[in-house]
């Protein structure tokens, strides 16, 4: 397959533009939390970019898109330590004509944000210990299976005809559903901030996050064509128009406009439409929109009256945003916007609705069982809560030796 530079050269500024998003999630996630925990949970996000990469590099990559396992997980050995690819090696999964190691890049992008995501949930209280621990086993028997099962031609539900289109099943929903696990098993902070320290670093993070969101959703489209516009133009559409639901409810609700929930929204409308991005058209991107902002603020209402101490809302944005985004693609899906595609529920194609569903509900009971089973094996290893004098001090402080604000500043 000869070379495709403009596709090339596309692919190469997504990867760089989903790489930013993990920095960007940092300033978000850091600006939520108090002063207190702020280089912990940035730390969190960083470790992750560097991490994650490792293990990328080491057996990652193979294990989502080498040779199947019964549909279920790539041969880890294939392509260990990147071996046998070259400067000639194509990537072939489609007709972009982009080579290997370009898709080897870009994927590996969402491998590192997606579990930085979990971290928002047990903010606050965890040691770094059990989170590397968690990090690795996470990635290893959640994250890789499924991209292999979503993504990769010989994956059992890509085989059955499941659609994501860019991370509804195998990012938000595993995530958001590790998430709804570890506040679970961990409890409750003993000391709760309720109040963000920092609105304007939420406000820098989530722009960084919708900037980059555009190379998390048209790229992964893998090539440039009019498809690739419209996932491009659907992000954008969905995210404000759950950005303006949810300020409009909480206005409503909390009788005052609140920043942080318009910048929330927002998150909710790009976790919601990434499934359906290159499959629906603009005006049900709207919609999806729309239904974003408003289940997604009641689902963290719910969280709340339930007592459930998901400290940056992970659970209610992205686990949430995720599960419907990918009913709603179930539904809305038109292969008069992607030939590719399939036609959903509205167009008369129940088996596809019921596919969707059956993907995202087996997602969610893996992501929620293994994690929590995870999680407690790791405590017999290693603590997984910090001290209650060390949550009371700050993590900054008692884990990392570190300051965001130095006495004085």
């Amino acid at each position: 397959m000869p070379l495709n530079v403009g596709n090339t050269a596309f692919m190469l500024l997504c990867a760089s533009l989903v790489m930013l998003m993990t920095p960007g999630l940092a300033f978000f996630y850091g600006g939520l939390v108090g002063r207190k925990n702020v280089l912990t949970i940035m730390t969190q996000s960083f470790v992750s970019l560097g991490w994650t990469t490792v293990l990328w590099f080491a057996f990652g990559y193979s294990m989502c898109f080498g040779p199947t396992w019964h549909g279920i997980v790539g041969d880890p050995t294939h392509y260990a330590f990147l071996k046998g690819i070259t400067l000639q090696s194509m990537y072939t999964g489609n007709d972009a004509g982009i080579p290997l190691i370009v898709h080897v890049a870009y994927q590996m992008m969402f491998a590192i944000i997606t579990p930085a995501l979990i971290t928002g949930a047990f903010a606050n209280r965890v040691t770094f210990k059990a989170y590397f621990l968690f990090l690795t086993g996470w990635l290893i028997f959640v994250y890789f299976p499924f991209v292999h099962m979503v993504w990769s031609p010989e994956g059992i539900l890509a085989k059955w005809g499941v659609l994501d289109f860019a991370g509804g099943i195998v990012v938000h929903n595993t995530a958001g559903l590790a998430a709804l696990a570890s506040i679970l098993y961990v409890g409750r902070r003993k000391v709760v901030e309720n109040v963000p320290h920092n609105i304007p670093l939420i406000a820098l993070g989530t722009g960084l996050l919708w900037f980059g969101w555009y190379g998390f959703n048209a790229g992964s489209e893998l090539k440039v064509d009019s498809i690739t516009a419209s996932a491009f133009l659907n992000t954008d559409v969905a995210a404000s128009f759950a950005a303006a639901a949810w300020l409009f409810v909480e206005w409503m609700n909390a009788k005052q406009p609140k920043f942080v929930g318009l910048l929330t929204g927002a998150v909710a409308g790009l976790a919601t439409i990434t499934p359906a991005a290159g499959y629906v058209s603009l005006s049900t991107a709207a919609l999806i929109g729309i239904l974003a902002g408003v289940i997604c603020y009641y689902a963290v209402a719910l969280k709340n009256k339930l007592g459930w101490d998901d400290a940056l809302d992970v659970w209610g944005v992205h686990g949430v945003g995720g599960f419907i985004g990918v009913i709603f693609l179930g539904v809305f899906a038109s292969k008069a916007w992607n030939p590719a595609g399939s036609d959903g529920l509205l167009l008369g194609n129940i088996g596809f609705f019921g596919k969707q569903c059956a993907a995202v509900a087996v997602s969610s009971v893996w992501a929620f069982g293994f994690t929590y089973g995870m999680l407690w094996i790791i405590d017999r290893i290693t603590p997984v809560r910090v001290a209650p004098t060390a949550e009371e001090r700050g993590l900054d402080t008692e884990l990392h030796g570190e300051e965001a604000y130095p006495q004085g500043l």
